[in-house]
């Protein structure tokens, strides 16, 4: 059976994996990006991390057939490199993953944005199989999206497609968001927004924990956070509805857990914001594959791309 090396690479951490040709994940581990503040280039430390992860499981790289990496960011995936970013993250543009990791191995390389992995990987095993026409949304320190329509992945003319978080749901009276613009859904979509929102009302919700152990326990201003949050949230879908009409919405992301306060609010929502035709069939629910969807994601790329499966 195939096996293919999956590598995730976030903001905060590297995500490296063991994945066979099931979609399922045979070994992994993990090592910080961000541990003296990205003064070492990010991609150095995915180089090391990705050699030291296959010498400790004493996996022999002709063994392998391919490396898929899912990477934070605006991915050239048709080059291979970072394309851009948004905010502060030093030392990580123009990094081209593709050619050094091709350099270091030996073995063709994919590198697709990690949101859209997410999504891929729950098409391939997850919370979207049989389905041709999804919306993956990633709720975090940002939002990130993939969409897939017809049973492809939008990915746009460079890859760079499905940037979700960046689109404009405050333009003309928004707040400035970290890539230039003004008034991006990720600044009042994002769990960030929600943290941010919370701190001002009560400095003890410093995050999306106790935010939520908070409106569990019934605490009325927290809930009307959540309320407009979620609102928030909903209204963004609503509009991409009507563009992609997708059959199947997954949110992922930490928050994705709490069902009750978070997915179903969603659901409703979006269902009464949209035209009745566009709801007619529409699921919304929480993504399955959690932490290793990227991983899974990108060797699903990989295989889809070089393998044409």
């Amino acid at each position: 059976m195939k096996q293919y090396f999956g590598i995730d690479i976030g903001g905060t951490a590297v995500k490296l994996g063991i994945v066979d040709e099931t979609g399922k994940v045979l070994c992994k581990g993990e090592q910080s990006v961000n541990f003296d503040g990205y003064q070492t280039p990010v991609l150095d430390t995915v180089r090391k991390a990705a050699k030291e992860f296959l010498t400790a499981q004493a996996i022999p790289v002709e063994n392998l057939s391919g490396i898929g990496v899912s990477a934070t960011g605006q991915i050239d995936s048709r080059k291979g490199i970072v394309a851009g970013t948004c905010g502060n993250f030093p030392n990580y543009i123009g990094s081209p993953i593709k050619a050094a990791l091709e350099q270091d191995f030996g073995l063709p390389v994919t590198v697709a944005n990690d949101a859209n992995c997410m999504t891929l990987g729950e098409v391939w095993v997850g919370g979207a199989q049989g389905y041709t026409d999804v919306i993956g949304v990633t709720l975090g320190t940002g939002v990130g999206g993939g969409i897939l329509t017809g049973g492809r992945l939008l990915e746009g003319a460079r890859g760079l497609g499905g940037e979700l978080g960046h689109y404009r749901t405050h333009a003309l009276d928004g707040v400035p968001c970290t890539c230039g613009a003004t008034g991006c859904w990720e600044r009042y979509a994002a769990t960030t927004a929600l943290v941010r929102a919370a701190k001002e009302k009560n400095p003890a919700w410093t995050d999306g924990r106790a935010i939520f152990a908070a409106a569990e326990a019934g605490n009325p201003e927290v809930l009307a956070l959540l309320d407009a949050w979620t609102d928030e949230i909903a209204q963004g879908l609503a509009g991409m509805v009507h563009i992609f009409n997708p059959q199947l919405i997954l949110i992922g992301g930490g928050v994705s857990a709490q069902q009750k306060l978070l997915i179903a609010p969603i659901a409703a929502k979006v269902k009464a914001s949209v035209m009745p035709a566009f709801a007619e069939g529409l699921e919304i629910r929480a993504a399955q594959l959690h932490n290793d969807a990227g991983m899974v994601g990108a060797v699903y790329y990989f295989r889809q791309t070089m393998e044409k499966e």
